[in-house]
């Protein structure tokens, strides 16, 4: 069942178990391969990044990991890095420099016009404050702002994997019903996703959310639109738990089949490979 997951979130972040009880869990549920992807240091402190301190320490406990179980499974090390500014994001020197197998490439923020930093993947009551107090309640704008930092981050590249790529929508929906069907966001996403496919980068389906929410990311009605653009698609559960590393995988692979896709990109022997989708 295509059992890979590339988007995992240690102690060393914001996750909840270590990096050695995700690996055990990977090999107990059969994954061919697993990899780990803390959120990156930002040049700040925040509640879910890792401290730049720890940066040594985490690539050491992978190398030792690695080492460790390599009969058993095959293990990847990467982070999630952020796009914040053109100085500061996936194609920085800082980031390019490190000895990873792969990087993610996300947006977790925006800026407001003085350039303050807000999170935006977060929960609907704080980001109805940031859109009320910050933005004079236009969601409109706040959806812009971010789409505008997608775009920016795709043309900077630096990175392997787009991740959770529309995320933001879903909290927009809320606040404004049906922002994700007007014709001005299906015009940005299709700018968006025809930068993705000129570039070549792989796109992240995140099943994080569907067993509690039904989501997936990108939306679920865009795969057959990424899938006529060539789009190569990495199913990835986003896990902060060890018993999440699967969660909403088959589903996902489920949707993939029905928008036309065949294959998904797993990492086997360090390199990305198209293996056809299986679902008995």
């Amino acid at each position: 069942m295509n059992l890979t997951n590339y988007h995992c979130h240690s102690l060393f972040c914001d996750g909840h178990s270590s990096m050695e009880d995700f690996v055990l869990a990977a090999i107990n549920d059969g994954f061919t391969s697993f990899g780990f992807s803390s959120h990156a240091p930002l040049p700040y402190h925040t509640r879910w990044n890792m401290d730049v301190d720890k940066l040594n320490s985490y690539l050491s406990e992978f190398s030792r990991l690695k080492d460790k179980y390599r009969k058993q499974i095959e293990l990847y090390v990467g982070l999630e890095i952020d796009y914040l500014t053109t100085e500061y994001n996936p194609s920085s020197e800082c980031f390019r420099e490190l000895p990873l197998d792969y990087r993610i490439g996300s947006v977790h923020t925006i800026t407001d016009e003085y350039g303050n930093i807000y999170e935006i993947d977060c929960s609907i009551e704080k980001f109805r404050s940031i859109v009320d107090d910050v933005f004079e309640s236009d969601v409109k704008h706040v959806t812009e702002r971010y789409l505008d930092r997608l775009v920016a981050m795709v043309e900077a590249g630096g990175f392997d994997i787009v991740g959770h790529a529309d995320k933001m929508h879903s909290l927009a929906d809320i606040i404004k019903p049906g922002l994700s069907g007007e014709q001005w966001y299906n015009d940005r996403i299709m700018e968006y996703f025809e930068k993705i496919a000129k570039h070549g980068y792989l796109v992240e389906m995140n099943t994080k959310k569907y067993l509690d929410k039904g989501l997936v990311f990108p939306d679920e009605k865009l795969y057959p639109l990424l899938r006529e653009m060539g789009v190569k698609i990495v199913v990835n559960s986003d896990s902060h738990y060890t018993d999440k590393i699967n969660s909403g995988r088959r589903e996902g692979l489920e949707i993939l089949m029905k928008s036309g896709y065949e294959t998904v990109c797993e990492l086997h022997n360090g390199h990305w490979t198209e293996v056809e989708i299986e679902l008995s």
